[in-house]
């Protein structure tokens, strides 16, 4: 878990994972230079759950990199391992059904499961459910598009050796989309589940948000004009180059196809992109993907 002045809703997140219906867990959370309480309530859980709760204090100002850091960090010892964010909610089953899944894929191979998420108010009130994505997960998938949400992604060791061969200095949007990319790219499997579990809170200090209203698809299409969706695809390529050798061959050729028709004449660019396979979940999705190719924003 990363926190970062999370003291309003924290104690919630904890006591939602002290309760989990699958007992044998630990939490390891790094607080990122907290000044509004968040240290002291931590430090309250780790007198009262010594040998369950850790925490270490850094001073990263980027979630992303605190989740890198505690994913990378080989001292973390386990066989599975979970992203746990500061304001949401797990349902008691969260761990359960994640390890039913996981449990079920051989050791050495990576794999992550990730699912919707009920949308709640600052007070735990029911607003709606995450969107439903309908086509499978693939490496295709990935490079233009996450589907699984950090707060829902539980994995294994194979895919946390993975990510600890990139490293946690590496640039990246965001630490879900870098481990669903990486999972899928070198040859894992990826269970998304359509049930929801994970009350994902919408609240004004939100970082990231949920993303299925219209007017996030708005926002999300203002930032493709302004160039972001093109700056996050550089930093995944650079991201993917440092573990190219660990994508398998089928996926080497889409990320090589993918990453060099984006510097294509318009005419080229079309063509590449559409013959590397690359697709996102929905209609919408793939009318602003086609968008971003013209626009040379991809």
């Amino acid at each position: 878990m990363s926190v970062h002045n999370g003291a309003r809703f924290i104690s919630e997140q904890i006591d939602s994972i002290v309760s989990q219906s699958h007992s044998n867990w630990s939490l390891h959370i790094s607080d990122d230079d907290s000044s509004d309480g968040s240290n002291r309530i931590i430090k309250g859980y780790t007198k009262q759950f010594a040998k369950k709760i850790s925490i270490n204090n850094v001073q990263n100002n980027d979630f992303r990199k605190s989740f890198l850091q505690l994913v990378c960090d080989k001292s973390i010892d386990s066989q599975y391992f979970s992203f746990a964010d500061q304001d949401d909610i797990w349902e008691e089953d969260k761990l359960k059904v994640a390890l039913e899944f996981l449990q079920t894929i051989p050791e050495d191979t990576p794999a992550l499961f990730c699912s919707r998420t009920t949308i709640v108010d600052r007070d735990n009130q029911t607003l709606s459910l995450s969107p439903l994505f309908k086509r499978i997960p693939s490496f295709a998938n990935a490079l233009v598009q996450n589907i699984g949400g950090g707060n829902t992604m539980v994995f294994n060791l194979a895919a946390k050796r993975l990510l600890e061969k990139a490293g946690s200095d590496i640039e990246i949007p965001s630490h879900d989309w870098w481990t669903y990319m990486v999972v899928l790219g070198c040859g894992g499997k990826v269970f998304y589940d359509t049930n929801p579990y994970i009350r994902y809170r919408q609240h004004d200090a939100n970082l990231v948000g949920a993303n299925n209203s219209i007017s996030a698809r708005l926002a999300r299409m203002k930032m493709l004009l302004e160039g972001r969706f093109k700056q996050w695809s550089d930093q995944n390529i650079a991201a993917l180059k440092t573990i190219e050798d660990h994508l398998t061959p089928e996926n080497r050729e889409i990320f090589n196809k993918f990453a060099s028709a984006r510097n294509k004449s318009l005419f080229t660019r079309l063509i590449g992109i559409r013959r590397s396979g690359v697709y996102r979940q929905t209609t919408f999705g793939n009318i602003g993907l086609l968008v971003a190719t013209i626009l040379n924003k991809i």
